[in-house]
């Protein structure tokens, strides 16, 4: 990432960290919520411990897999999901976040009965593709969101353009999260490198990583930043903003996808 902001001390105020503290649900998976925690740092305008965000992590791991429950292959991770971020507000939460998309099919069921704010990955995720990319975006996830049409309906209440992989390719992106989850970014890079560009054979658009291993992937393969999409980075920009109150981190939010 290329950090591109404006004015002096690139137009930040650096005397105060935000009021609030931000509570993460990770684990889903670890590698996905390490990159989080990685990226907040980075995004935060801050040049100093003290000018951080306080955030708390909740790393559970355990907690049953989101998309074989959609697809109705697995127990229901919604109660875990709602007891994790319940305990994330008795800790002193003041915002929450969830790295990972397939879980926001089961936090739509309960997110108005949580007593603090959620920054939601796919409205944060549509709200940047919709910036970035106008004409529309390649839709990558897994096999349970785009199952669940997640992602569908929250662009189809914007009128904004997602394409979707084919079964073939589907079994290709499938193939590249399960790499991740195991830590095997040789065979993730292959696999995002093959269906990256079958769809851009298809149409030249942005491919928007909607499965928050997609992003380690496609930087391991080493293809074009401008033209990923990351609901990991569009979660830590939609996160700061709130954290910051879009007063210190507008500013710093030029930069590359």
């Amino acid at each position: 990432m290329v950090l591109t902001p404006s004015g002096k001390n690139g137009g930040r105020n650096m005397n105060k960290a935000p009021d609030k503290t931000l509570g993460v649900l990770g684990g889903l998976g670890p590698a996905a919520s390490a990159e989080f925690m990685r990226l907040l740092a980075l995004y935060a305008p801050a040049r100093k411990d003290q000018e951080h965000p306080r955030v708390i992590l909740y790393s559970d791991p355990w907690i049953p897999d989101r998309s074989s429950a959609i697809m109705g292959d697995g127990k229901d991770p919604g109660p875990f999901i709602r007891e994790s971020l319940d305990k994330l507000v008795q800790w002193g939460a003041d915002i929450l976040a969830v790295p990972c998309n397939s879980a926001h099919f089961f936090i739509d069921k309960f997110r108005d009965r949580l007593n603090v704010p959620f920054v939601h990955i796919v409205e944060s995720t549509l709200d940047e593709a919709q910036n970035k990319s106008p004409e529309g975006v390649w839709l990558l996830s897994t096999s349970g969101t785009k199952h669940s049409r997640l992602y569908e309906k929250y662009a189809s209440e914007r009128g904004y353009r997602l394409l979707v992989p084919d079964t073939d390719e589907e079994r290709i992106l499938q193939d590249c999260i399960r790499s991740i989850k195991a830590n095997d970014y040789k065979s993730a890079s292959e696999s995002m490198k093959n269906i990256y560009f079958q769809l851009l054979g298809k149409e030249s658009l942005p491919v928007m990583a909607a499965c928050t291993e997609l992003p380690l992937a496609f930087n391991a393969a080493a293809l074009p930043q401008e033209m990923m999409i990351s609901s990991l980075s569009a979660l830590a920009d939609a996160c700061l903003k709130k954290l910051y109150e879009d007063t210190v981190y507008s500013a710093f939010q030029n930069r590359g996808a």
